[in-house]
């Protein structure tokens, strides 16, 4: 125990010395409280505009304050995902790129205990930058739209940040065997690709962890409940993802 809250306190340091800890909390409060700034002033951009079809600003109405902050949320899945997987991306490739991997490594700690350091650092930091995002959203989606139900949003935020931690578990699994930009954009083209088959077969592939943001937005404007598959499945893929960040951390490998 000792040893990885030695190894997380290093990440942690690390974090706000690169000032990730710092821009990208910041880059999440952009997003969140743009959605409700734009949708409560589109009015107002749609009059100054020039080309506005003649009957559009009569049959404008303004959205409810649940569906408001389910797109709020909703802007974390590209921008959002993009941000998170850029701050991991160096997170086992740069050790090893710099020879900070060698010397951990010569220490009497596990590749397991090193990796879970690693993750628990980075599911800090995105609690942090979505904590922080969602609240700005809500509060000026409140301010601006009407009341909100605040443990409605925090299920919704939680389901959320959920299938943003699988994109974080992906960027790390793939660090530990590619170089940064390589881990990036593998992560980021597989959680395409199961968002794009849900959308293509949303039943069959209901249990999968790509329905998590369309169980968020429901759980705001249905208030409904949802199955534990999609919770299972992003469970069983985050552990193997740590477990395989582990297993190849342990062979040592130079990035290709």
């Amino acid at each position: 125990m000792r040893s990885f809250w030695t190894l997380y306190s290093k990440e942690m340091l690390e974090t706000l010395r690169s000032y990730k800890l710092i821009w990208i909390p910041i880059v999440f409060i952009i997003l969140g409280i743009m959605q409700p700034l734009v949708t409560y002033y589109m009015r107002d951009i749609l009059e100054a505009s020039a080309n506005v079809p003649a009957g559009m600003l009569e049959s404008f109405e303004m959205p409810e304050a649940a569906a408001v902050m389910a797109q709020a949320l909703g802007q974390y899945g590209t921008i959002g995902i993009l941000v998170l997987a850029l701050g991991t991306m160096n997170a086992l490739a740069g050790e090893r790129s710099s020879g900070t991997a060698e010397l951990l490594m010569a220490k009497p700690v596990t590749p397991m205990v090193i990796i879970i350091a690693k993750w628990t650092a980075q599911l800090t930091l995105l609690v942090t930058a979505l904590g922080l995002g969602a609240a700005g959203a809500g509060y000026y989606t409140e301010a601006l739209m009407g009341p909100l139900a605040w443990g409605e949003v925090a299920a919704a935020t939680g389901i959320y940040g959920l299938w943003l931690l699988c994109g974080v578990s992906l960027t790390l699994l793939f660090s530990s065997f590619l170089r940064g930009p390589a881990a990036v954009f593998l992560a980021l083209a597989l959680v395409a690709g199961v968002s794009l088959a849900y959308s293509l077969l949303p039943t069959q592939l209901a249990w999968t962890m790509a329905a998590l943001p369309g169980l968020s937005a429901g759980v705001l404007i249905d208030s409904g409940t949802a199955g534990v598959g999609p919770f299972l499945s992003a469970a069983v893929l985050i552990a193997l993802c740590i477990a395989g960040s582990a297993l190849l951390t342990s062979r040592n490998k130079l990035p290709v």
